[in-house]
């Protein structure tokens, strides 16, 4: 059995999919499988897919299910992993070639340690740049929300024991949304376990037009139940004052795009939550706005 599982939701990514499959062909350590959860893709990414399995260079599994969002399709790869690690490499993303014997040689020098949860690395572009911030030196371990607050900015690369995340629970899925923060987890598990630093990029990535990062405001609209949910999780984990107002701000906005009227009895910090209704109320006419102008998303 492999050590690492590389797994990859695709949602009509065939045509950025090669350069992620390209990238594992060229792995310096082959001690990894590669799954892919199509999430309901109608392009011929099945077809592609089982063109490589065929190929026979790296072992692969291919899971196809309806289109339940990004977070419905990591449920189902935690539910089929088996592997000690997993890393999420996105369908328009790649890895560099000695990213998983970066992520291998790191775990297996660490003295065992069962506080860890995994390894946090870095994201790159394609020209190399470091997405936000490298880790202090004097971080060996952190919590993902350790960083931030320590000042870390940018998207970083997580390495998760199988056995850990898989110990916490699912992502919901909200009828008629595609959208819950992958945070949600990360959030959780930073309560109980801590990360190791590793100061070298991980992946390779480009971000897409139609991707989730540049369609924030549409994700806000048209997921508001996924987007409180995730908020009521954050308001109980967050650290500091400013961050709690913020995520009730957000809380606020999106029980009001869902029409949900008990939003103060739901909230765990019902207080900041009433402190927060008339900033909560701008940043729904400010995404409101946004998605008209900008997405002209019919509303």
């Amino acid at each position: 059995m492999a050590t690492l599982t590389v797994f990859t939701p695709a949602y009509n990514r065939a045509d950025t999919l090669k350069r992620t499959y390209e990238s594992l062909c060229r792995q310096t350590c082959k001690d990894f499988c590669w799954l892919i959860i199509d999430d309901g893709s109608t392009d011929n990414t099945r077809q592609v897919v089982e063109e490589w399995i065929k190929d026979g260079l790296i072992p692969i599994r291919y899971i196809y299910q309806q289109n339940q969002g990004m977070h419905g399709a990591h449920n189902t790869a935690y539910r089929n992993i088996d592997t000690l690690l997993n890393v999420c490499i996105d369908s328009d993303d790649y890895m560099p070639d000695d990213a998983v014997e970066r992520i291998l040689t790191c775990w297996h020098g660490q003295q065992q340690d069962e506080h860890i949860a995994g390894i946090i690395g870095l994201d790159i572009t394609a020209d190399g740049i470091v997405i936000g911030t490298k880790f202090p030196q004097y971080m060996n371990k952190t919590t993902v929300c350790g960083f931030y607050e320590a000042g870390g900015k940018g998207d970083k690369k997580l390495v998760y024991r199988t056995d850990v995340i898989t110990r916490y629970p699912e992502y919901p899925i909200f009828e008629g949304e595609k959208y819950v923060g992958l945070a949600y987890k990360y959030m959780l598990i930073d309560q109980d376990y801590e990360m190791i630093t590793l100061n070298h990029p991980l992946v390779v990535v480009e971000y897409q037009p139609d991707g989730s990062s540049y369609n924030m405001y549409k994700q806000y609209w048209k997921n508001p139940r996924g987007f409180a949910f995730f908020r009521k999780t954050e308001m109980q984990t967050a650290k500091s004052l400013i961050r709690k107002l913020m995520v009730c701000t957000h809380y606020v906005s999106s029980s009001i795009i869902s029409h949900n009227w008990h939003f103060v009895q739901e909230s765990p910090k019902k207080l900041l939550t009433i402190l927060c209704i008339p900033s909560g109320i701008a940043l729904y006419y400010l995404i409101r706005f946004k998605v008209k102008k900008n997405v002209k998303m019919r509303i």
